[in-house]
């Protein structure tokens, strides 16, 4: 069956980034606004003062935008959120399943419950976030781009990450097979892998190391940052800048793949 071109002109086009309200997300959304997009911001309810004040960052940009708050863990919730995303914005064209969290916990502490909301977030809000993008896209009939955000733990496994981990090797294999599916409908899925990113999430994880660890903060970031060929942490807008190529025309033969962004700390 031959695979239908790509439609995409980024110019006026709608994006939908969960997790948006800070951090990468944040940063992607402002990103995909700059290229073009009209853009939806998810994130948890509970975060949706940081939502609001995307949304107006996005429309001072002259770009339109739509709050839509979600547990994207919820299959119902994500498929009502993507149809908010088109009776506002009227289409889909890019979506970035962005939503995550972390944790740090060494294997045999970690509980039934821990391993479970880790597995709800990053796996099945990855899940819905692809499934239900792709129906939209399928039903529009001209292609499009789904992301995924995955991470340098992929490759790398972090000690006393493992739930954590093992969601991102998850969010590699699954991106690889939904590429293979959605590849007849013009859909390119790709997945980007941060390193270590100087955001509120590694913020926790500089933390809670150096309690598990014995350790004072900042040192477990920094013998991290130690390990960087360039030297320095990440920023969100060395992500943002990844999946702003993975959204473009330039990236319209690539699919399937996973790509670091991480200055040289892990070579796959």
């Amino acid at each position: 069956m031959s695979v239908p071109a790509p439609q995409l002109k980024i110019n006026g086009k709608v994006a939908l980034v969960t997790g948006a309200a800070r951090g990468i997300g944040r940063a992607i959304a402002l990103r995909l606004a700059r290229d073009g997009y009209h853009v939806a911001i998810n994130d948890i309810p509970q975060n949706q003062e940081g939502i609001d004040e995307v949304v107006k960052e996005i429309e001072a940009l002259g770009r339109r935008a739509v709050g839509v708050p979600a547990d994207v863990s919820d299959a119902d919730q994500t498929q009502a959120m993507v149809a908010k995303v088109v009776e506002v914005l009227g289409r889909l064209d890019t979506s970035v399943a962005n939503a995550g969290i972390a944790e740090v916990k060494s294997i045999l502490e970690t509980t039934v419950a821990d391993r479970r909301r880790m597995l709800s977030v990053n796996c099945e809000g990855l899940m819905n976030t692809y499934i239900s993008s792709a129906q939209q896209m399928i039903k529009q009939g001209d292609g499009g781009r789904i992301l995924g955000a995955c991470s340098i733990a992929a490759y790398n496994p972090g000690t006393l990450m493992a739930s954590y981990s093992a969601s991102k090797f998850f969010v590699k294999g699954y991106t690889q097979v939904a590429a293979k599916e959605f590849a007849k409908h013009g859909i390119r899925v790709n997945a980007f892998a941060p390193g270590i990113v100087d955001t509120p999430m590694w913020d926790h994880i500089d933390a809670e190391m150096a309690k598990e660890l014995g350790l004072e903060p900042g040192e477990a970031r920094q013998a991290h940052v130690d390990r960087i060929a360039l030297k320095r942490l990440s920023v969100p807008e060395d992500v943002a800048k990844l999946v702003s190529f993975l959204a473009s025309e330039d990236a319209e033969y690539i699919t399937g793949q996973c790509m670091i962004t991480d200055g040289g700390c892990s070579f796959a």
